[in-house]
């Protein structure tokens, strides 16, 4: 493994991959190892915030179809 640190691209695809359950050992053992803690800390703030807004626009979105 390289010596460097996690790039955003990793970081956010192991945000997600955290949020749903799933991830291999060599993700987590380098995110761990080489990651620092806040970047992780703010993209997964970011993401479940991003998250929360996606389903409440569905939802509003199929209401107003459904004629709720």
């Amino acid at each position: 493994m390289s010596q460097r640190r996690p790039s955003l691209w990793q970081m956010l695809l192991s945000v997600l991959a955290a949020m749903i359950g799933v991830q291999s050992e060599k993700n987590h053992e380098r995110d761990f190892s080489k990651g620092r803690l806040w970047p992780f800390v703010f993209l997964g703030l970011i993401t479940l915030i991003v998250f929360i807004i996606a389903v409440i626009f569905l939802t509003r979105w199929a209401l107003s179809i459904a004629g709720v």
